[in-house]
Formats: C-alpha cells, sequence, structure tokens
C-alpha cells in the first residue's frame, strides 16, 4: 500500500505540479488508512486534502 501511495503522491506532483492534487492523493492515503479501506473515508480524505493543498499552494 505504501509503495502505491509513495508512486500516486510522486506521479501527482511531477505530472500535475499542483497543490491541489497533491494534497487529494496525500488525502486520500491517510483517509483510507485512517479509516481502514472504508470508501467513505478515502474520499473524505481526498476532498480534504485537496482543499488544504489548495489553499497552501495559494
Amino acid at each position: 500500500m505504501w509503495k502505491l501511495a509513495g508512486a500516486l503522491l510522486a506521479s501527482a506532483s511531477m505530472a500535475l505540479a499542483g497543490c491541489t492534487a497533491t494534497g487529494a492523493v496525500a488525502g486520500g492515503v491517510a483517509g483510507h488508512e485512517l479509516t481502514h479501506g472504508s470508501t467513505a473515508g478515502t474520499i473524505g480524505g481526498a476532498v480534504v486534502g485537496g482543499v488544504v493543498g489548495h489553499e497552501l499552494g495559494k
């Protein structure tokens, strides 16, 4: 799982070069891990991470 998360994070930061995308990936991974694989937790984490990444990138 962590190899996949690292690959997704690296590709999001390199290909899209956006704080929003990077935050969404990191939040999705964190949400997935914290809720033990819950789909709602993964999506919720991605949304929150995307918002945080967007705000930090301003």
